[in-house]
């Protein structure tokens, strides 16, 4: 295993990682952070209430486990959270269902930094071979092949950005928002006169592996957040259905382009679909934001009542290890 660099008691960047039930691809995204050519790091792992393999997996690793309960849980308080523990003063965040493509993709979000001008970078992300089809267009458009040191508008994406310190000290990540945090809190960089770099090499692979409920909750929630950023902001049913239409005949002349369109046409009207409906009825939401909203948003239906078992204060008897062939003497 690759040695981490120990001789600064201040690391150069602190990775902070938001997970829950993430064993599926937690433990690449670690060994591509093992692998980075940047030595001066953290990790810091923010687990709100895994009731899988992510705990067991990370702590192989040197990973210090934050934890944050599911009534707490919001995408801001998590990373306020997490970074609350980091040292570095460069933060950077990636999701846990995410990992590099390449060992220079630390070096990469850090390097803008060196110009005290900069605020916020972001990387380039694409998907795995889970990812619906649409989504891999989006990932295309908005995350293009060719850097941006100064981007001029304050889209960032926090699957894989990094951040100063600084000016988080200055200004949290909005905790009561139920998505979108990033491109609140970059907003406000921009307005602050800080610049955002876009690195189009720092890459990553952002694998979802989604059911079309999950692409549902995920855009209504998106755009319940962004009527809370910009409350004059409106998505009427008309703009729902010019957008289906429109996108989804973009993806599918791509498919057609691609020889994709027999087997994802199916796949992209339902996404499209989805996805605008979505957001048509996150903008006609009218109810209270609170800790049960962010829940409902987050959590799988029923896996916190059914999984979560209840702590307890008593110590377990610690056993002498054995090699594991003595069979329990009630077996």
């Amino acid at each position: 295993m690759i040695e981490v660099e120990k001789n600064s008691a201040r690391p150069k960047c602190s990775i902070v990682i938001r997970a829950f039930n993430e064993e599926e691809h937690i433990g690449r995204l670690l060994e591509g952070i093992m692998a980075q050519s940047m030595k001066s790091w953290e990790i810091i792992l923010v687990d709100s209430g895994s009731t899988d393999a992510t705990r067991a997996i990370a702590s192989r690793y040197p990973t210090r486990i934050v934890d944050i309960s599911p009534d707490e849980f919001t995408f801001g308080r998590s990373l306020n959270l997490g970074i609350e523990h980091a040292c570095g003063e460069i933060i950077v965040i990636i999701s846990a269902h995410c990992y590099p493509v390449y060992p220079d993709w630390l070096e990469l979000m850090a390097a803008p930094f060196s110009d005290p001008c900069v605020g916020v970078t972001y990387g380039k992300q694409r998907g795995g071979e889970s990812n619906h089809y649409s989504e891999l267009q989006f990932f295309q458009r908005y995350f293009p092949n060719n850097s941006q040191p100064k981007q001029g508008q304050p889209y960032t994406h926090n699957a894989n950005a990094a951040i100063r310190r600084s000016l988080w000290e200055q200004h949290p990540y909005d905790e009561s928002l139920t998505g979108l945090e990033d491109i609140a809190w970059s907003s406000w960089v921009s307005e602050e006169g800080y610049e955002i770099s876009y690195v189009a090499e720092a890459e990553i692979i952002h694998a979802h592996d989604e059911t079309f409920a999950q692409v549902y909750n995920r855009y209504r929630r998106e755009a319940v957040a962004l009527k809370q950023i910009l409350p004059q902001s409106h998505f009427t049913l008309r703009n729902f259905l010019s957008m289906w239409a429109r996108k989804s005949a973009a993806d599918l002349s791509q498919a057609y382009k691609d020889k994709k369109l027999f087997s994802e046409w199916a796949d992209i009207l339902l996404f499209r679909f989805l996805q605008y409906l979505g957001t048509w009825r996150g903008y006609r939401y009218s109810g209270k934001v609170d800790s049960q909203l962010h829940k409902q948003f987050y959590y799988p239906p029923h896996i916190l009542s059914e999984k979560v078992s209840t702590a307890r204060a008593v110590e377990p008897i610690e056993y002498e290890s054995t090699s594991g062939k003595e069979k329990h003497p009630y077996d």
